[in-house]
C-alpha cells in the first residue's frame, strides 16, 4: 500500500493543479482513464513516489477537491483569479507554497505535476528528483527521445531545415544529433531558485527521459486514444519487478468476480453474473504454473464453490476473519504476506490489502478501498477486471 507520510522533517511536496473550467473538455480533470480520473491518476503517481512525502491539489472546484480527497490528497482551495484561462501555472504553484510550508516547514524541493498526462509513474518522479540531485541542477523535466527531423520557414516561407541540412544526402533519423521533446508531465524544482525566479525553469535543467506515452490530454479523441492505451492489456502503473515478484493471487468473489449483482428469484435462489474474459485470464494465470491462487469470500452462497470449481481454483468461503485464513494459508505454502497479491472491492477486504505486499481492485470499488489500493484495474468487476490483471502480470513475468 501507499507509503506517504508527513514527518516533520519531510522536504519534497508534490503540488498538482486541476481547476474547474476547462472549455476544450468539459470537465477534463474528472474524467476517467482506466477508470481512474485524470486527477486521481496524477495522484495516485505522486503517492507512489518514494522521494515525495505530501500531495496537495489545488483546485477551484468542489468536485475535484472531492475526488483528490477520495485518492488522498490534501486540498489548496485556489482563488478565482488564479484558475481563469489565462493564469500562468506558476502563479497557481506560487499560491501554494507558503500553505504547504505551514505543513513542511523544511521544506525545499518541489514536484509539480500536470493532470493531462495521464501515464506518470511514482518510479518516474523519483527518477526525475535523482536526476536533479545528481546533475546537481536547479531544476528538472521529463522528456522524451524524439528523433524527428525538423523544419522551419524561412523569411520567405520556405522550408529550412533546424536538426538537418536539407541540401545534403539525408541522414538516417538514428543519425540525427539526439534530442529531447518535453513529456508536460513532470516539473521538479529546488524551492529556492523556484521562488527568486518565480519560473519552472528557474536556472540548470535536468532532463529525465521517460518511456509512457506522450499525449497530454487536450481532445476527446486524446481521451479516446488515452483509454485505449490504458485498456490494452499490458501497461499499469506498477512497476515490472514489483508485479514480477507476485507469488499468490488471492481474490475475493462478489465485485471482483462479479458485478456485484445479484439476481433472487421468488424461492430466494440467487444468481451472479461473471466473465467469461475473466475465466480466460484465471485459466492464463493457472496454465502459467507461476502462482498459487485463491478464492477467498465471506459469502455463503454455493455459487462461490460453483464457479471455483469452473475455474479450477482452491476456495475458501464462508470466511469472516480474512487475515487470519490468508495467515494459515500463506504459512502453509512457505509464502509471506509479501509474495501476495490480494484482489477486493469492499470494506471487508480492508485488513487483507493493507497486509498484502501488493493489492488491487477494481475500477468501481468502494471508495475507501480505491484509495487504499496499490493498484486499481482498468475495468469494473465481473467485466474484465481480472483479465486485464491476468494479461499484464503475464506480460510482466516474461518481459
Amino acid at each position: 500500500m501507499f507509503q506517504n507520510a508527513c514527518p516533520a522533517y519531510a522536504t519534497t511536496a508534490c503540488i498538482i493543479l486541476a481547476r474547474g473550467g476547462s472549455k476544450g473538455v468539459p470537465g477534463k480533470n474528472l474524467r476517467s482513464i482506466g477508470g481512474v480520473s485524470l486527477v486521481g491518476r496524477a495522484i495516485r503517481a505522486a503517492r507512489a513516489a518514494e522521494k515525495v512525502s505530501v500531495v496537495y491539489v489545488s483546485t477551484d472546484d468542489a468536485a475535484i477537491a472531492l475526488e483528490a480527497t477520495l485518492h488522498g490528497a490534501r486540498i489548496i482551495e485556489r482563488p478565482a483569479a488564479l484558475s481563469g484561462d489565462t493564469a500562468s501555472s506558476e502563479a497557481g504553484w506560487l499560491h501554494a507554497i507558503p500553505l504547504v510550508r505551514e505543513d513542511l516547514p523544511d521544506l525545499n524541493t518541489l514536484v509539480f505535476l500536470q493532470c493531462t498526462s495521464p501515464f506518470i509513474t511514482g518510479h518516474d518522479i523519483d527518477g526525475c528528483l535523482a536526476e536533479m540531485t545528481d546533475r546537481e541542477t536547479d531544476c528538472a523535466i521529463s522528456v522524451v527521445k524524439d528523433h524527428s527531423f525538423l523544419w522551419r520557414l524561412d523569411a520567405h516561407g520556405r522550408g529550412v531545415g533546424i536538426n538537418h541540412n536539407e541540401r545534403e544526402q539525408r541522414k538516417r533519423r538514428q543519425d540525427l544529433p539526439q534530442q529531447y521533446c518535453e513529456s508536460g508531465a513532470i516539473y521538479c524544482v529546488q524551492l529556492a531558485p523556484f521562488l527568486e525566479t518565480g519560473q519552472r525553469f528557474c536556472g540548470s535543467v535536468a532532463l529525465y527521459p521517460v518511456d509512457h506515452p506522450p499525449i497530454e490530454i487536450d481532445s476527446l479523441q486524446d481521451f479516446a486514444l488515452c483509454s485505449q492505451i490504458a485498456q490494452a492489456g499490458e501497461r499499469s502503473e506498477i512497476p515490472r519487478e514489483r508485479l514480477a515478484a507476485v507469488k499468490a493471487i488471492v481474490m475475493d468473489f462478489d465485485g471482483v468476480h462479479t458485478d456485484n449483482l445479484v439476481s433472487t428469484d421468488q424461492n430466494g435462489i440467487e444468481s451472479v453474473r461473471t466473465s467469461r474474459g475473466d475465466g480466460m485470464g484465471i485459466a492464463a494465470l493457472r496454465a502459467s504454473g507461476r502462482y498459487e491462487m485463491m478464492i477467498l469470500s465471506k459469502e455463503r452462497n454455493p455459487v462461490v464453490l460453483k464457479r471455483a470449481e469452473k475455474l479450477q481454483l482452491e476456495v475458501h468461503h464462508s470466511v469472516d476473519d480474512k487475515v487470519a485464513a490468508l495467515e494459515s494459508w500463506l504459512a502453509a505454502r512457505d509464502l509471506g504476506w509479501d509474495d501476495l497479491l490480494y484482489v477486493g472491492n469492499d470494506v471487508n477486504d480492508r485488513g487483507a490489502m493493507e497486509h498484502s505486499g501488493l493489492s488491487a481492485c477494481p475500477s468501481d470499488s468502494h471508495p475507501s478501498i480505491l484509495r487504499l489500493a496499490d493498484w486499481i484495474l482498468p475495468l469494473p468487476g465481473g467485466k474484465g477486471a481480472l483479465r486485464s490483471m491476468s494479461d499484464i502480470l503475464m506480460a510482466a513475468a516474461t518481459s
